[in-house]
């Protein structure tokens, strides 16, 4: 793969806040990014820089193999989707669309060519071209803004949560419709987003971010599955991590033991352990759809005995709240149906499979 983004050791401090710690990114062309973690990590600061909005104060950023220091935003590669459109309200739709490109001088001809091909690649009507903002829906007027962003066929097109004021039916609609974007155009999006759901349906990779540094750059499933510690397990998705204690490490697992869990054997394999895992504490992590209810006679890999605490109807599933005999919570959610198969006050086995689970060490 051709990295389209390159990003060295980037630092942007405001005074005596350090916004971006020395950030290091390489993204690939074609490539969906998503950019989460908790306000103030750093995230909206390296887009800025990115967009050339700010200048970092040390480090380097590369567009397409050139050195973007110094380059101001309007002749850098790059165009801006932002969480308020920004839309022109005295400008038709095809005016706005066409801006840009009219800024660049272009042809008037080439301008409506173009627009014109906008309109047909976001799927909107081409009686929109004469409309103003105000007489479009919310979803109708991001799909305005997505096109005058694309219009002037940037390398990256850089998204600062275009879809969080929407309302949800609405938003999952322009997912997908993102989805289908970059798909059809090819082209290099960095996507800032709160929504965790959204980023892991959408990215190709996920970047988590915390107090100006990268934590983990992964596949949504490296993300959810192999986090690289508590903070991350427990930011994207819920999850349960229960404490274990290391009795010996070895080039092929470990053993362990732990006060809520009957695991046949007390042994996990190398690929289910982080690399910071050492003999003493560690964090068992267990996702909530990865457990599940025993029946008499069931047997598994790991087994936790609790009592059912509460109980959330989600629709398509159903979560449990459950006690350990030493106070652990755990989560479990199951498929929803019409009957349920634990109540609270239950007292239940829950049962684990050893491939779904993962270990970190207990300071990650």
């Amino acid at each position: 793969m051709t990295a389209i983004l390159d990003i060295q050791d980037v630092r942007k401090s405001y005074g005596s806040y350090a916004a971006l710690k020395g950030v290091s990114l390489s993204v690939n062309q074609g490539e969906f990014i998503a950019l989460v973690g908790p306000s103030g990590c750093g995230k909206t600061t390296l887009l800025k820089q990115i967009a050339g909005f700010e200048e970092p104060d040390t480090g380097r950023i590369a567009i397409a193999d050139a050195d973007m220091a110094g380059v101001p935003a309007a002749k850098r590669p790059t165009s801006m989707v932002f969480q308020k459109l920004a839309l022109f309200p005295h400008m038709t739709v095809a005016e706005n669309i066409g801006f840009p490109l009219k800024l660049r001088r272009t042809d008037t001809a080439e301008i409506k060519k173009r627009v014109g091909q906008m309109i047909e690649l976001m799927q909107l009507k081409g009686e929109y071209l004469t409309r103003y903002p105000r007489q479009l829906s919310g979803g109708e007027q991001q799909r305005v803004a997505l096109a005058r962003s694309m219009v002037s066929a940037p390398k990256l097109l850089l998204l600062d949560e275009p879809l969080s004021a929407l309302d949800v039916k609405l938003k999952k609609v322009l997912q997908a419709e993102l989805k289908r974007l970059h798909r059809s155009v090819g082209v290099t999006f960095v996507h800032v987003t709160h929504d965790l759901e959204e980023a892991m349906m959408l990215a190709d990779r996920i970047c988590v971010m915390r107090d100006g540094a990268i934590l983990q750059l992964g596949t949504p499933a490296d993300i959810y599955y192999r986090p690289a510690g508590s903070f991350v397990s427990g930011f994207i998705g819920e999850t349960n991590l229960l404490p274990i204690t290391v009795t010996e490490r070895t080039s092929a697992g470990l053993f362990y033991r732990a006060a809520d869990i009957v695991d046949a054997d007390g042994r996990i394999a190398a690929d289910l352990i982080a690399g910071n895992v050492a003999k003493g504490p560690a964090l068992l992590m267990l996702r909530p759809e990865l457990l599940r209810v025993l029946s008499p006679g069931d047997v598994a890999d790991g087994e936790i005995a609790a009592e059912v605490t509460e109980m959330f109807g989600k629709g398509g599933t159903v979560q449990y709240r459950a006690r350990t005999p030493g106070g652990q919570m755990l989560v479990v959610e199951i498929p929803g149906t019409s009957s349920l198969p634990m109540r609270i006050g239950d007292k239940v086995r829950l049962g684990f499979t050893k491939k779904d689970i993962y270990v970190f060490g207990a300071e990650a």
